[in-house]
């Protein structure tokens, strides 16, 4: 086993053995996840690569849930927004796609978009926040598809207004490019858009949404769209290799999160926002967006990411009390960033708590 496996596990093993935990939820044994499985599996029989049983019940619940015509469900997001891309330039005729630089495709899949799909990205602004109406309008090439990752999580979890959101598609609309969402988590975006998953689905030709990100699923995505689109992603779900043999696992691990997660996901952003005036207190702290805009959000400390790393593993390990984790360096020296998650262990906890939680976190760094 390697060094960092095992520091893995380790991690792993102080986070479930917490009893109180600010960022993140408790991992789940496999025992635990096989019993919520068992409490929704029906005696119906099990999909065969990727049609009937589990998963076609949650294709229909997708689409029920973003107003579409048919969703289609894939092994991985990644595989989805590729599909989605190269749908979009196959109609349009333009394999120029528009994307942040710091959206998904181009931070985290190896220029898979490119490579694998055959589309070339057009960058829609360097500004930390989705692209504006009048950028779009600028652009100085034309796109067959407009990617818009809602909330923009490399840039702090950040999302445009609803009018702003309206106003970007119309323009790119108006340079006759489709519109695909990257909804990973647009789950817990309707809250700061003040509109529905169905409706803010309905700005654009296609969505992918997540299973596992903030519904606590084992795994797998859906492309949401018209039946157009569901015929062209199933067949290329195919050549990618996604029609696995049997998907019902994942498919039930997505029912259960829809069913118990999902409602919940409006809580936790608004209880983010009491948690990140609480951090945003601690001495030469900052968080980012003030207030959040999910149940997510950036937050720095003026130390290094080893020591803090360091800090949270033993306070989780001597007092079984989790703090936040995954510290990484800046790229300002001494000034360490992570992401804080506030799900349903956080709502446990009060400004107070939050505030004394972290100075007990705090007085592992000067010992």
């Amino acid at each position: 086993m390697s060094d960092g496996h095992a520091e893995r596990l380790r991690r792993l093993a102080a986070q479930r053995g917490s009893d109180t935990m600010l960022s993140g939820v408790r991992p789940t044994s496999v025992r635990e996840q096989l019993a919520a499985l068992g409490e929704v599996a029906g005696d119906d029989l099990p999909d065969l690569y990727g049609e009937g049983g589990p998963v076609a019940e949650l294709e229909l619940r997708v689409a029920e849930l973003l107003g579409a015509e048919a969703a289609v469900f894939f092994p991985s997001g990644t595989m989805a927004q590729q599909v989605a891309m190269r749908h979009g330039a196959e109609l349009t005729g333009r394999a120029g796609v528009g994307l942040h630089p710091l959206s998904h495709p181009l931070v985290h899949e190896r220029d898979a978009y490119a490579l694998l799909a055959g589309v070339r990205a057009v960058h829609t602004t360097t500004a930390p926040r989705n692209p504006t109406a009048a950028e779009v309008a600028a652009l100085d090439e034309p796109i067959g598809t407009l990617l818009l990752e809602l909330p923009l999580r490399d840039a702090g979890f950040v999302l445009p207004t609803w009018d702003e959101l309206v106003a970007v598609v119309a323009a790119a609309r108006a340079r006759g490019a489709r519109v695909h969402l990257d909804g990973a988590r647009l789950w817990e975006s309707t809250v700061h858009l003040g509109h529905s998953t169905a409706e803010v689905a309905a700005l654009a030709d296609s969505t992918y949404v997540s299973f596992y990100k903030s519904l606590g699923g084992h795994s797998g995505a859906a492309l949401a769209g018209d039946a157009e689109l569901a015929r062209y992603a199933r067949a290329w779900r195919h050549r990618y290799g996604g029609t696995l043999f049997q998907q019902w696992p994942a498919a039930l691990a997505a029912l259960v999160g829809l069913a118990r997660e999902l409602p919940d996901l409006p809580g936790h952003v608004g209880h983010a926002k009491v948690v990140a005036e609480a951090l945003g207190a601690l001495p030469g702290a900052r968080v980012h967006p003030t207030p959040p805009h999910t149940h997510q959000f950036r937050f720095w400390l003026p130390h290094p990411a080893a020591a803090l790393n360091a800090a949270n593993l033993a306070l989780a390990e001597e007092e079984r009390a989790w703090f936040v984790g995954g510290w990484r360096d800046s790229e300002v020296p001494g000034l360490a960033l992570a992401e804080v998650t506030v799900a349903g262990p956080a709502r446990e906890l009060d400004a107070d708590a939050v505030t004394e939680l972290a100075g007990r976190f705090l007085r592992r760094l000067t010992t």
